[in-house]
């Protein structure tokens, strides 16, 4: 079954959408061209749906516990940060978008001068708490270079795919970013072995919070598009909570009434299924990009 031809938002091609198949009531389109995967349907209020409980294990789609998986996601975090700060000069201002607790701005506050945005009220009271004054609440669309300046550097991690509007937000945060700045994203890989095997039970097949789906392709196009290139992309393992990958485990399986420990929270376990990826994006730069 197809969907009427479009003009697709990450390569900008006139092409049928393909429709894949329908999770929670949304159905999930692929672009014929790129492949990016998008979820269509409505009701959706973002603002309402990040709120405390979806870092508190309120929703199958969020996280167990955020604040007890503090020490995992900030060793995470930490290299992430010594990794950024080895190709963007130390002392250079750096963006995140979408920093929940501030965890990786904390890190970041070693090696650059730190600003956050993010959409979660609940998320910012935590930042502020924790000294993190630098930390805006809102979207790209709700916040302007008068209010945040200029940046060597902008950070999403595992975010781009919840954006309503990437092509929109991306070149947003071009217009942010100073001459050869960095782009730094996390994000699933629709085109992945394990995202076409298992298909609408994949584990970041979430909607509506995630509203997109992008593969390598669909990004270097997307980027293109803003201004920028795409310099590397990466399919790196990480450290994540234990609690939080059996509760992702509970939601693929159905398994509702499962409990996970508490103290699962505090247990990192190395994991990867090689299908999300580490990109790093350029402005105004021409290099070959290297995947693995």
């Amino acid at each position: 079954m197809m969907r009427e031809r479009e003009i697709c938002p990450c390569c900008s091609c006139s092409a049928e959408q393909e429709l894949l198949y329908v999770v929670n009531g949304w159905l999930i389109t692929r672009c014929r061209t790129c492949g990016a995967g998008r979820s269509r349907g409505n009701g959706f209020d973002a603002k309402t749906y990040y709120g405390e409980a979806y870092f508190k294990g309120g929703h199958n789609d969020g996280y167990f516990d955020y604040g007890e998986s503090e020490p995992v996601l900030r060793a995470e975090f930490k290299r992430l940060a010594r990794d950024l700060a080895a190709v963007v000069r130390p002392g250079s201002r750096l963006l995140e978008v979408g920093c929940a607790y501030g965890y990786f701005l904390r890190e970041a506050g070693q090696y650059f001068e730190t600003v956050g945005i993010e959409i979660s009220d609940a998320a910012v009271e935590v930042c502020n708490a924790a000294g993190l004054t630098n930390v805006l609440c809102g979207t790209l669309d709700s916040i302007g270079v008068a209010d945040v300046g200029m940046f060597d550097a902008v950070v999403m991690l595992d975010v781009i795919e919840h954006l309503e509007n990437p092509l929109g937000d991306l070149r947003k945060l071009a217009g942010l970013l100073r001459p050869n700045g960095i782009l730094f994203l996390t994000t699933g890989d629709f085109s992945s072995c394990l995202a076409r095997f298992i298909g609408p039970r994949w584990r970041l097949m979430t909607p509506p919070q995630h509203q997109w789906f992008f593969t390598p392709q669909a990004l270097r196009s997307l980027s293109h598009q803003c201004g920028l290139e795409v310099e590397s992309v990466h399919h790196r393992g990480k450290r994540v909570p234990l609690a939080l990958a059996l509760f992702q485990v509970k939601r693929m399986l159905g398994l509702t009434r499962l409990g996970v420990p508490a103290f699962f929270n505090e247990i990192g376990v190395p994991v990867n299924l090689f299908d999300a990826m580490q990109v790093t994006i350029r402005k105004r730069i021409d290099r070959p990009e290297v995947v693995n």
